[in-house]
């Protein structure tokens, strides 16, 4: 996953450097507006599967992981419009939501645990007089800090319970690359890189396998995904509007 996606300047969270910090809440999600897909966690399919897209993406199915289609050109979000704000009633997903933390892998060697938790200093909301604070005066955690930190543990757990999906999609041969092409105006948007689960292989599976997946829950998160692939028109619907705004603004 592109885990350093939105930060600017991610650094190490730091009791001493970080003891004065606070976080005050933006009514915006602008750091997201560039993000055309961003990953995803299979406990997400089934609300991600309303709004948009659910695909696979990857030089190879040997690195592919499932993410979430938000825009049809390089660079634009179509969720997020020119206010800043997210699409009203449409699923944020948890990698967008965990904004400004971050739980990074640590170096090779270094003493600790695994993960350690990085904050974007470049984030608008922090500051040292306004919001909630990071640490008590004991330096302790504060609530801000904890909620998030929890927040972070939950979504590796995911990431983790998703890597394990991945690998019965690899081991049962059930993914295959998919071209996705949109005809406008006589132009090809042409969006390579991606795999779909294949359905035809997905009913021959075996008994025991169909019984794991069921039993593990990964045969909801398929499901999901095909049905999500029919997002793919709504995604380009948007897209039609977002061009012609973009073209009454050129001629106004």
């Amino acid at each position: 996953m592109a885990e350093v996606l939105f930060y600017e300047r991610p650094v190490p969270l730091n009791r001493t450097a970080h003891r004065d910090l606070r976080l005050k809440a933006v009514n915006n999600i602008r750091f997201a507006a560039t993000a055309h897909s961003v990953p995803l966690t299979g406990v997400e399919f089934a609300p991600a599967a309303r709004d948009f897209p659910i695909l696979f993406a990857g030089n190879t199915i040997e690195e592919a992981g499932p993410m979430a289609l938000l825009g049809l050109r390089q660079g634009e979000n179509l969720l997020v419009g020119d206010n800043g704000f997210w699409e009203q009633g449409l699923y944020i997903p948890a990698f967008v939501r965990r904004y400004p933390f971050v739980l990074a892998e640590k170096p090779a060697g270094t003493e600790g645990d695994d993960f350690t938790v990085f904050l974007d200093e470049a984030y608008e909301g922090f500051n040292n007089e306004e919001g909630e604070r990071l640490f008590n005066d004991d330096g302790t955690d504060a609530p801000a800090l904890t909620n998030a930190v929890n927040f972070l543990g939950e979504f590796q757990d995911h990431v983790a319970r998703t890597q394990w999906f991945m690998g019965k999609l690899r081991e049962h041969d059930l993914l295959e690359p998919r071209t996705i092409t949109l005809q406008k105006e006589g132009k090809g948007i042409n969006l390579n890189g991606l795999f779909v689960i294949n359905e035809e292989k997905l009913r021959a599976l075996d008994e025991k396998t169909a019984q794991e997946f069921l039993r593990e829950g990964a045969l909801g998160w398929i499901y999901a995904h095909l049905v999500s692939l029919a997002n793919i028109d709504r995604m380009a619907a948007r897209l039609d509007k977002r061009e012609q705004q973009e073209d009454s603004a050129k001629k106004s």
